[in-house]
């Protein structure tokens, strides 16, 4: 028993530690290890161990050192009230039609969940792709050699009230693209509407630009809601992008970037025929 648990703290230690350059164990390694450096340490019995027995000793004791699960480190200081505000936004839209008695005027406030989607690769191909064919071919062939076009950059903001998407492509999301945005925003509401966006702690949500534009509009036009940093999963907008994720760009070809940001636009539109309320659940009622 003092072999194994010697064999488990082995284990729990890191590779790098005895002078070796991998980050993880193997059990090849382990066992080797433990053969050369065991009986020194007082157990003999590891002088021949195998590594099958490796195997059985670290399942018994549920260690796995050859894999890696990560996790977040809060880092922010401010996480719990930064994350009870967004929460507390989310609440806010969902008792607002109850209070509004579901009139058809225009609301007092729009609250956009807004965030940008950079990195978008435009891939074309190099040879046409083959259609499927009945008992022979089940699936679309591709050749395996694709052309780079270059990126863009998908930013966008649902309202969380109607569900309508606001959202344009660019090559890039500086601070003037982040202006456009809002202008795209200020033309597409009334002037008495307050705008509410939550949003992350990018540097074009807060540059000397941004902060000038926001000065130079009424005083309570826009409202910013920051998420806490390493908690941009608060935003109901990431729903949106693994939507589109997993739809529309998912194997997507194209000849151009131009292409690749009108069938993006493509999808927008159509959503917006049809607009999905999106709403947040999780432990809102715990913290909000």
């Amino acid at each position: 028993m003092e072999a194994r648990t010697w064999l488990v703290g082995l284990a729990c230690a890191k590779p790098t530690q005895f002078g070796y350059p991998h980050e993880l164990w193997t059990t090849r390694l382990l066992a080797a290890h433990a053969r050369d450096h065991g009986p020194r340490a007082g157990h003999p019995s590891l002088a021949n161990l195998a590594q099958g027995t490796v195997c059985k000793i670290l399942a018994a004791h549920e260690v796995k050192p050859h894999r890696v699960r990560y996790y977040l480190e809060r880092r922010d200081p401010e996480f719990e009230p930064k994350m009870a505000e967004v929460l507390c936004v989310y609440r806010e839209v969902e008792m607002r039609p109850a209070v509004s008695g579901g009139a058809a005027q225009e609301p007092a406030i729009a609250v956009i969940s807004y965030d940008e989607k950079p990195g978008i690769q435009a891939i074309g191909t190099l040879a046409p792709d083959l259609r499927p064919v009945p008992g022979t071919d089940p699936t679309i062939s591709r050749d395996h050699e694709y052309k780079r076009h270059g990126t863009v950059t998908l930013m966008a903001g649902i309202d969380l009230l109607s569900g309508q998407v606001h959202a344009f492509v660019k090559d890039r999301h500086r601070s003037r693209e982040f202006i456009e945005f809002l202008n795209m925003l200020d033309a597409a509401y009334p002037a008495v509407t307050a705008i509410k966006m939550i949003l992350d702690n990018h540097s074009a949500h807060v540059s000397q630009e941004t902060k000038a534009w926001l000065a130079a509009r009424p005083e309570g036009r826009f409202q910013f809601v920051f998420t806490p940093k390493h908690g941009s999963w608060l935003n109901l907008v990431e729903g949106f992008f693994a939507k589109a994720a997993r739809s529309v760009l998912r194997h997507i070809r194209v000849g151009s970037k131009h292409e690749l940001k009108q069938r993006i636009m493509e999808f927008i539109d159509d959503l917006n025929r049809d607009p999905v309320i999106h709403r947040w659940q999780y432990q809102i009622d715990a913290i909000a």
